[in-house]
């Protein structure tokens, strides 16, 4: 799929996919989810679905695997709403939480930067390399 297209069909399906998760499946295990990311692998066979799900960690969990149960109807649902030629397999993920996200986001960003963490030791210079010495023939 070319980039654009991929972000538009990205886009659509992950509004779909909210109102699937949160008005249409009625499942009292499934709380107040919503979907974050939409990603297309090379190939779009599988689309890679991250969710943020509000609870307690026995819950999310409980709550994923209720969703990954229900992928099939999902699918369905979504084949009739958004026209592809072919309609690839749905994998949901938990999404990570604020607090890790945070410190995924801080991290990527130093190392963009080349810069070591703040609160790290500075580092000693490093040793001259070892002399050569040149033999006479």
């Amino acid at each position: 799929m070319e980039a654009r297209r991929s972000e538009r069909v990205a886009e659509a399906l992950r509004e779909e996919l909210g109102e699937i998760i949160n008005y249409e499946l009625n499942d009292p295990r499934i709380t107040n989810v919503s979907v974050t990311e939409v990603l297309f692998p090379p190939g779009a066979r599988q689309v890679h679905i991250r969710l943020t799900i509000q609870g307690s960690p026995a819950e999310q969990a409980e709550c994923l695997q209720v969703i990954q149960k229900a992928s099939s109807f999902i699918k369905a649902q979504i084949a009739e709403r958004i026209d592809m030629f072919r309609m690839p397999e749905l994998k949901f993920f938990a999404d990570l939480d604020p607090e890790t996200r945070r410190k995924q986001n801080d991290l990527l960003r130093r190392i963009r930067r080349g810069r070591p963490r703040p609160d790290a030791p500075a580092e000693t210079s490093a040793p001259p390399p070892p002399s050569e010495k040149k033999e006479g023939l």
